[in-house]
């Protein structure tokens, strides 16, 4: 499946762009994203602990505007956010 991750906020610092792009097995779950956007980290960004931080902290949200939770099972092609925390909470 191809998921276009929206940036938001701090996350913004990953791409150039307002997103990134994925491909994900089918059934995928959000904490399997979270995992492809950590490895992500590490490949681009030399596995900046703060990056890695704000991924490991931040909820994701459907393209319903639902936030979701790690245990979320991704369908189809699809857009999902990331939401960092604001304020450092």
């Amino acid at each position: 499946m191809k998921i276009k991750l929206e940036l938001y906020g701090a996350s913004r610092e990953f791409s150039k762009k307002d997103y990134l792009e994925f491909i994900l097995k089918e059934k995928s779950s959000i904490n399997d994203l979270r995992n492809e956007i950590l490895s992500f980290i590490d490949k681009n960004f030399k596995g900046n602990n703060n990056f890695k931080r704000l991924v490991e902290t931040s909820k994701f949200c459907s393209e319903e505007n639902n936030i979701v939770s790690d245990s979320y099972k991704i369908t189809r092609d699809q857009k999902i956010g990331i939401i960092p925390p604001i304020g450092g909470g």
